[in-house]
């Protein structure tokens, strides 16, 4: 059954697997230094991290949904659209995942960064390494500690996953597929997915906004979202060339 997969689709779900049993059973620390997606000015960012993170995964229910995923809508999509055209929009969603997400994370990091400047705290020397001290009175200081562990949160977390990349792959499915029904776990009704697709942008969005993500990365699914949609609108009028 497996072989009946077309290759692109595949081939990324093989890869995911082999970097995922490498990463968690062998070289866990050390590829989740080189290969995970750190804000991009944290020391710890490299420049390949915004592909390598894309295959990368925290656990085994995080790759597993995200494989079954594209198990699922992937074959279609990539008969329909090309195996070019597919694995651009593949790689393309997954770039906007990466860059929606910390564009908000840098707007974050602005705000937390001038409140500390107005609480005293000398922001620019602690990012370069310096050891600052807090200042002003016990109030301050605490309020100070919880600015910095919500910066260093931001700065030290990776980003892991496909999800970005395959949130992409569902929401060209969706623009090319609109009356195609299908059925969520939360959601144990079959519902078209040009009603669905939206809903999940909605709360995508409230949750990446809110900070009540629970350690998922939200926005970065809007990103990978709004490129699969740009790219499969702007090819769905010439989709009969594709094949």
């Amino acid at each position: 059954m497996f072989n009946n997969i077309p290759p692109v689709t595949r081939n990324i779900i093989i890869i995911n697997v082999i970097v995922f049993l490498i990463a968690n059973f062998l070289f866990r620390e050390q590829l989740t230094e080189y290969l995970a997606a750190f804000y991009p000015f944290s020391p710890y960012f490299k420049s390949w991290q915004i592909i390598t993170h894309m295959f990368m995964h925290g656990s085994v229910m995080h790759i597993l949904f995200n494989m079954l995923t594209l198990w699922s809508f992937g074959p279609i999509l990539e008969q329909s659209v090309g195996e070019k055209r597919y694995l651009i929009l593949y790689f393309l969603s997954g770039l906007g995942a990466f860059f929606l997400f910390n564009f908000w994370n840098f707007i974050e990091v602005q705000q937390i960064s001038t409140h500390l400047e107005q609480l005293g705290f000398n922001v620019n020397a602690y990012l370069s390494g310096a050891n600052v001290a807090y200042s002003g009175n016990d109030v301050s200081i605490l309020e100070q500690k919880e600015l910095l562990n919500s910066l260093n949160n931001i700065i030290s977390v990776p980003m892991v996953g496909a999800s970005g990349a395959i949130f992409g792959v569902v929401s060209a499915f969706a623009t090319l597929y609109p009356n195609a029904k299908i059925m969520m776990m939360f959601i144990p009704i079959p519902m078209k997915v040009k009603y669905l697709m939206p809903i999940i942008i909605i709360v995508s969005i409230g949750l990446g906004v809110s900070g009540n993500g629970g350690g998922i990365a939200h926005l970065a699914h809007v990103g990978g979202a709004l490129v699969g949609w740009l790219l499969a609108r702007t090819w769905k009028k010439h989709l009969y060339r594709f094949h």
